[in-house]
């Protein structure tokens, strides 16, 4: 049975990620800052991705690797590049990288990190797989589910939401060493709907009113965002700016093809628990 080892596996796509690799057979070895005892069947090891701390330990051993960072972090990059190093001395065979789709957008700082990101652990394993997932369906079930998707931007852009579950599920493929060396690969979701539209078919799949409210910037940062600070508070503004603009969508065709299935709508979502 092989082992991989993933990082940031506490957060909730790490969570994911070690379900995902668990129901395909692996043994599973995530790290968390703090020490984890939650019966899932992995294996838990304190490391910090940020400072690398405890990383070497925990790639001793693996033979596949899932580089993950916190959402907007601003060191993504340096620590992204250290955790590559580390893996591959390590010993470990294959490093599967957690980007996002459209890395180049320099509108959102976060991207041009996980670009950066991308180039820096492909330096040290040119074979390594890059995950390019659009925005997650999950980020937006709970307040659908609550009755209000309130976002402080356009209701009329369109967004390629995808399924968390499905993300994990093609990132178990590449721990396991499914996809082919060298990968890189868009993750879209199978519908182009915007928030006036998410809500409307949330009406729909829930049977009760689902309001699309937009709401100022200055409403946001008084609100959700007066829990994030510094850096991050600004990376999701600029966020907000470029959906703003443009909403965000991505490539839905390699997903369906990679799951061999098809891909998890909103609906669908909606009527499941949050993965």
């Amino acid at each position: 049975m092989p082992t991989v080892t993933v990082l940031g596996a506490t957060g909730k796509t790490g969570r994911a990620v070690v379900r995902a690799a668990l129901a395909r057979g692996l043994a599973v070895r995530g790290t968390s800052r703090r020490h984890v005892d939650d019966g899932s069947g992995a294996g838990w090891l304190v490391a910090d991705v940020a400072s690398g701390q405890g990383l070497a330990e925990a790639f001793e051993g693996a033979e596949a690797a899932y580089l993950l960072m916190p959402n907007v972090h601003p060191g993504e990059t340096e620590a992204m590049a250290r955790a590559a190093r580390l893996a591959r001395g390590a010993g470990v065979d294959r490093l599967v990288y957690h980007s996002v789709a459209d890395p180049d957008d320099a509108r959102m700082p976060h991207h041009l990190r996980k670009g950066g990101a991308e180039e820096a652990v492909r330096a040290v394993d040119p074979g390594a797989v890059v995950l390019r997932p659009c925005a997650y369906l999950q980020n937006l079930t709970g307040a659908a589910r609550a009755g209000q998707l309130a976002v402080p931007y356009r209701l009329d852009r369109p967004f390629s939401l995808v399924d968390l579950g499905d993300v994990a599920e093609v990132a178990a493929a590449a721990l396991a060493g499914e996809l082919p060396a060298g990968t890189t690969v868009t993750l879209g979701g199978p519908e182009e709907l915007t928030v006036a539209q998410l809500a409307a078919r949330a009406e729909q799949a829930l049977g009760r009113p689902v309001a699309a409210t937009r709401t100022s910037v200055q409403e946001w940062v008084a609100g959700p965002g007066a829990q994030v600070h510094g850096s991050a508070r600004e990376d999701l503004l600029a966020m907000f700016a470029a959906y703003d603009e443009t909403g965000f969508t991505a490539d839905p065709g390699p997903l369906a093809r990679l799951l061999g299935r098809p891909a998890t709508t909103w609906a669908q979502a909606l009527r499941l628990e949050d993965r």
